[in-house]
């Protein structure tokens, strides 16, 4: 989530279009599609060359220009997608907003100019979004695919099948970070280049024979600097069909002759792409000889065309949110019965005060959910603090399709939902989600509260009040009578709420 309403999503499908926006290391790109039966068709596409990594200081700090630079360009993209539906638009920061120190206070601004809510994704999240987007932009086939992309300060890898990414690696190398790293001048030598290379199969050691045991019948680039070199090869005459080593070579010696990135003039290549080349064409030919490569197809899809048939799938109802938690809710043996009694109330409790309280909408409604179906995860390591453990195993999870932000939610949800109640913990989320969450983390407690039994006992029915920091629950009078313990737990309950802040009253009726 970002500025805009917590609750906020697009209606339904009506929108006539939709818009995928990365805000990369090197460039910005959004594309904007009509959606359509059987997929998407793009409709307009626009680039940027920000350099977003380069205004990155020793201190992870964005610099002034840089953020200026994104700035401009956000504006920009606004001025075209800012009558669209909301929800209609996804944007995603990348390696280089992850690493940002001060990527919140950018991201308030970058949205304003957007004019639209900006999510900052894992690597395992992009890796999945780049996989989804090679995969609808080629045929599908029953081979098996080793997708690389190289973005400015990390480089994914990822095999898969069909539609199905099967193992996903974000490693910190890309074409902006290797060059500022190795080619800070802009001087290209052999020694140089020999260094970078080495630097980039260093950096996939770890993983590479894991890799080469999975195997893959096709080798698919999927970054603006892979389809620039494949592009260069071809224009050139220095391949017939896609990137092989031959060709490679060839582009190595190129390199090198020219001796410095303001004298590249290659065919295929332009200024921009020219001034992260060197450092490019050096983890490109690491993975090559790291993982035994010998040809590379280069693939128009890539991130954005991801974000977009994923946009599409939360739009008709194939969130692959709810099937991770579904997953992690089976990794870790959670009781599904009790999960959905929770899940149930507490989505009944929500409806209740939604109007009061500005709990409406799929988003807040569906992170509720999310957090009743995994609350009791951490009972896998250790009854003991099992909500803390909860907390970590959600925290530190690759959920596929969750922003980090969304993860922070899901997380602090899960913490807070027993036992003292964490108020500070709300202050670390984003600022539009801090009052909600604590809202329902509250309807989160009293559902869990309720079903303490664990059995499937109707429970009588309730009705719930809000007005600011006071809830009002009210029971028949001679229920409570005759459940002491449920009375006994509301009260220590209450005691726990007031220590924070909040008022639970509860009443007979």
């Amino acid at each position: 989530m970002g500025s805009k309403d917590a609750g906020s999503r697009m209606p339904a499908n009506e929108a006539a279009e939709v818009a995928a926006v990365d805000l990369g290391s090197n460039s910005f790109h959004m594309i904007i599609a009509r959606p359509e039966d059987n997929g998407l068709r793009m409709v307009d596409k626009l680039r940027e060359s920000v350099r977003l990594a380069a205004g990155l200081d020793a201190d992870k700090r964005l610099s002034r220009e840089a953020r200026a630079r994104a700035l401009g360009c956000l504006e920009r993209f606004g001025q075209r997608v800012r009558e669209l539906p909301a929800g209609s638009v996804r944007a995603v920061g990348t390696n280089t907003l992850r690493q940002s120190r001060n990527a919140r206070g950018f991201l308030r601004e970058a949205e304003a100019a957007l004019g639209n809510p900006i999510q900052i994704v894992s690597g395992y999240e992009e890796a999945r979004l780049i996989y989804l987007g090679v995969a609808h932009s080629i045929a599908d086939d029953e081979d098996r695919r080793l997708v690389m992309d190289i973005g400015g300060g990390s480089t994914e890898f990822i095999i898969g099948e069909h539609f199905i990414p099967r193992e996903m690696e974000s490693l910190h190398m890309g074409c902006v970070s290797a060059t500022r790293r190795h080619f800070p001048d802009g001087a290209i030598t052999e020694e140089r280049l020999r260094k970078a290379e080495i630097a980039a199969r260093r950096e996939l050691e770890p993983i590479a024979d894991r890799y080469r045991r999975l195997g893959w019948d096709r080798a698919i680039g999927a970054s603006g600097t892979i389809r620039a070199i494949e592009r260069c090869l071809r224009t050139n005459g220095w391949t017939d069909n896609g990137i092989d080593r031959s060709g490679l070579d060839r582009l190595r010696r190129t390199l090198v002759k020219a001796g410095h990135v303001d004298r590249i003039k290659l065919d295929g290549v332009n200024a921009d792409r020219a001034e992260v080349l060197p450092g490019g064409f050096a983890v490109l030919m690491g993975a090559f000889r790291q993982l035994g490569l010998t040809r590379m197809e280069a693939a128009d899809g890539a991130l954005r065309e991801g974000l977009l048939f994923d946009l599409i799938g939360r739009i008709r109802h194939e969130d692959v949110r709810s099937a991770s938690i579904l997953a992690m809710a089976r990794r870790y043996h959670a009781d599904a019965d009790q999960a959905r009694r929770v899940a149930t109330l507490a989505e009944y409790l929500r409806a209740e005060v939604a109007r009061d309280w500005s709990l409406d909408g799929d988003t807040v409604r569906d992170m509720l959910g999310w957090a009743a179906q995994v609350h009791e995860i951490g009972l896998d390591i250790s009854h003991s603090q099992y909500h803390k453990h909860g907390e970590y195993i959600v925290r530190h999870s690759d959920l596929a399709g969750f922003s980090r932000e969304e993860q922070l939610v899901l997380a602090t949800l899960v913490r807070a939902h027993r036992r003292k109640f964490p108020r500070s913990a709300f202050r670390d989320l984003p600022e539009d989600w801090q009052k909600p969450a604590m809202r329902l983390a509250v309807l989160l407690r009293i559902a869990v509260g309720l079903h303490r039994a664990r059995s499937d006992e109707p429970l009588p029915a309730v009705d719930l009040r809000a007005a600011g920091r006071k809830l009002t629950l009210a029971f028949p009078a001679r229920w409570l009578d005759d459940h002491a313990l449920v009375e006994a737990d509301l009260g220590e309950e209450a005691a726990y709420l007031d220590t924070a802040g909040l008022r639970l009253h509860v009443e007979r009726s």
